[in-house]
């Protein structure tokens, strides 16, 4: 009995220390996920920009969020295989330099006025995003013990949280402090007049996008100095080494059943949280909401993102105590019910109960990517990639809302997310469940 309490004890002393030996990578890993929330949401900013400034429809806005979430699909897997060749710090650098190239873009795109290039812009943004998101994310959930890994990623969501809690603030400051003028008001303007009125316009694109791409070259170069500690996926956590059968029979990520669940529920659950925020500029100032103009409103989305920081951070305590499938389904199943009580009524009751639901939206995204992952072992890098990719969620969902939008009206196009959230409940609930825990009879 002694000898076994010495080995005990042994055993949980190099735990602890273990865990604390990755508290500044875990540390440094934050300001990376505040970096691409601030990124991400600024697109709702700039959505009602763009619209005005290129007189486009609701479909022909929501093609930004196809193009930036595309982006996802296309680079994810080929991220994948970049960070299990490269590292996850080299893979970090290398995404952090193509989101910066991503946001010199947006300069000439402002200046020229042309819409395309914007696109273009959005799209570069993204892929560096992409692969940011391939090697944080697992890293996080590798940095510690798997028992803790949705907790760690939710706590690490929280500043991502942040950055899309700010990102609508400064946006609106920055950028829809610019009156976007009507085909009919540009024509009465003198010549030095529109010149004046192009360059203001531009130049509210351009100056938060340059500085956006500086702090992205200086956190690569952070990173490259950093001692960050090398996790290999072949380093299997006490859990999967229990069923070392279940990852012999599958040769890649795509075997296990609760990865590939998981990636359908990133997919809705990203399609229907960026649809939500997409649209809110433009639903807050419908006059039977809200009637606010796109500044004010603009300032409103912050309440949105705001609910999901403090969620993650109430989410990551939780998640140490609670089952985090159970977490999971309760939040969307809320989530739900408030979309539901936001096409049902209008005013104020309409406006606080859309942006009520950031707060149950918090923990979804890191509790599917944790639980997804959860026993992959050597698979990790490859189900991280996939997982990524249905991030294109964020695409397909918006462009579609954008359509139903354009036939019946901003208000009653919220059905969509609805279905999305409905699905998220089962899977925290039954989806998430890998195979081996199944057949071991424990949760």
């Amino acid at each position: 009995m002694a000898a076994l309490s010495v080995t005990v004890n042994k055993s949980n002393s190099l735990e602890s220390k273990r865990e604390s030996n990755y508290t500044p990578a875990l540390s440094a890993l934050t300001m990376l996920f505040f970096m691409w929330g601030f990124l991400t949401c600024l697109n709702d900013i700039l959505i009602p920009h763009l619209k005005s400034v290129f007189s486009l429809s609701y479909f022909e806005a929501m093609l930004i969020q196809f193009v930036f979430f595309a982006a996802y699909f296309i680079v994810s897997l080929p991220s994948g295989y970049i960070v299990k060749k490269l590292g996850y710090k080299k893979g970090i650098v290398v995404g952090l330099v193509t989101a910066g190239i991503g946001c010199l873009l947006f300069y000439p795109a402002a200046g020229s006025r042309i819409y395309g290039l914007f696109l273009l812009a959005f799209f570069i943004l993204a892929s560096g995003i992409t692969l940011l998101q391939v090697a944080a994310n697992p890293y996080v959930s590798i940095l510690g013990k798997p028992q803790t890994a949705s907790s760690r990623l939710n706590l690490t969501q929280a500043f991502n949280s942040l950055g899309t809690t700010v990102a609508p603030y400064f946006g609106s400051l920055l950028i829809l402090s610019v009156a976007v003028k009507s085909a009919s008001e540009l024509s009465q303007l003198s010549s030095s007049d529109l010149n004046m009125y192009q360059l203001a316009e531009a130049a509210a694109v351009q100056v938060p996008y340059l500085g956006l791409a500086a702090a992205l070259f200086v956190l690569a170069g952070i990173t490259v100095l950093l001692k960050l500690p090398v996790i290999k996926d072949n380093e299997d956590d006490s859990e999967t080494g229990n069923f070392h059968e279940f990852d012999r029979l599958h040769k890649s990520a795509w075997g296990y059943k609760h990865l590939v669940l998981g990636a359908l529920g990133i997919f809705v659950y990203v399609g229907g949280e960026v649809a939500i925020g997409s649209f809110l500029v433009n639903f807050l100032g419908e006059k039977n909401i809200a009637d606010m103009s796109p500044f004010e409103a603009g300032h409103y989305v912050s309440f949105y993102w705001g609910g999901a920081m403090v969620g993650r951070f109430i989410g990551s305590a939780l998640m140490r105590k609670l089952n985090p499938g159970k977490i999971l389904s309760f939040n969307a199943a809320v989530a739900g019910v408030l979309v539901v009580i936001t096409m049902l009524f209008d005013g104020r009751i309409a406006m606080w109960s859309i942006l009520s639901i950031g707060l149950f939206n918090s923990i979804m995204f890191p509790t599917i990517f944790s639980l997804a992952l959860r026993g992959l072992g050597k698979h990790t890098s490859q189900g991280s990639g996939i997982l990524c990719m249905a991030i294109v969620g964020g695409a397909l969902i918006p462009l579609l809302q954008g359509a139903l939008a354009d036939s019946i009206g901003i208000h009653h196009a919220f059905l969509l997310p609805v279905f999305c959230y409905i699905y998220i409940a089962y899977y925290g609930v039954k989806g998430s469940v890998p195979e081996f825990v199944k057949a071991a009879g424990v949760s």
